[in-house]
């Protein structure tokens, strides 16, 4: 199913990686400074075509589980504001790990388009702890804030987790679970960062539900043509990266040549 944010039936999504934040362990730079470098990536994005791009914190190592302070929310608020003036298109982003509200009242706040949420529906164990179900809570605050045109793209069967404890519960069936309660588009990945999904996966989720199935993990050149028949979107982070490294700054190069294949 096409995602009515974009005009594309296939929208490719960048990710910018902000820099580590006030108050983060890794934190060093000044927060002009993380502006100036998520507003110098967002261009590199607009000026390569992509359809869409997102902001997380992944740089702020450890993270938190469930909620972050306001120095976070201000900070990311600032960073989303400058990255969408700059981009001027479909923005999204993730606070992590699991500050599903915090992203809204962000999102609300920085006129972006939608929040990638951990935990939606069921339960798993991630690195950070247990992460328990938010969708009850997450969309009565998004209503009560009046942000209900912010979409949630919630995560099934997540990287980076145990799901020991749904190993009954299929990746179907959590897709399934996941449109009833109401999210905009689920997120299928692999198991971390950088490694794609099961094509499996894809076409499971994807008889399961009725929303837009974006691949959030492990696109590169060598196999978009793969996946592009089968999803409905993809987050595209470490392969824009110098060196294919999440950590290292957006290659422009690299971009332009993924997006010049892909549009093939």
């Amino acid at each position: 199913m096409k995602s009515p944010l974009f005009a594309s039936a296939k929208p490719i999504i960048g990710m910018i990686h902000v820099g580590a934040l006030p108050g983060t362990p890794g934190n060093h730079l000044s927060l002009d400074k993380i502006v100036a470098t998520a507003v110098r990536e967002a261009k590199i994005y607009r000026d390569a075509g992509l359809d869409g791009i997102a902001i997380e914190n992944m740089h702020d190592v450890p993270y938190l589980r469930g909620s972050v302070g306001p120095e976070i929310v201000s900070s990311m608020t600032i960073v989303g504001q400058a990255v969408k003036a700059e981009f001027r298109g479909v923005t999204g982003i993730q606070i992590l790990a699991a500050a599903n509200r915090e992203a809204i009242a962000v999102a609300h706040a920085a006129n972006l388009d939608w929040v990638r949420v951990e935990g939606f529906v069921f339960a798993h164990v991630a690195d950070e702890g247990f992460i328990n179900s938010c969708a009850a809570e997450l969309l009565r605050y998004r209503k009560q804030i009046g942000a209900e045109r912010v979409q949630v793209w919630a995560d099934i069967k997540k990287k980076h987790s145990s799901h020991a404890i749904t190993s009954d519960i299929s990746l179907g069936e959590t897709a399934h679970a996941a449109e009833f309660m109401r999210a905009d588009a689920l997120i299928v990945t692999g198991p971390v960062t950088g490694r794609p999904p099961v094509p499996a996966d894809v076409e499971e989720a994807k008889s399961h539900s009725r929303l837009p199935i974006i691949l959030g993990s492990g696109m590169n050149a060598a196999n978009i043509a793969g996946f592009l028949p089968v999803a409905d979107g993809f987050i595209v982070g470490s392969s824009f990266k110098k060196a294919g490294d999440w950590n290292n700054p957006v290659d422009s190069a690299k971009v332009k040549a993924f997006m010049k294949l892909a549009r093939r």
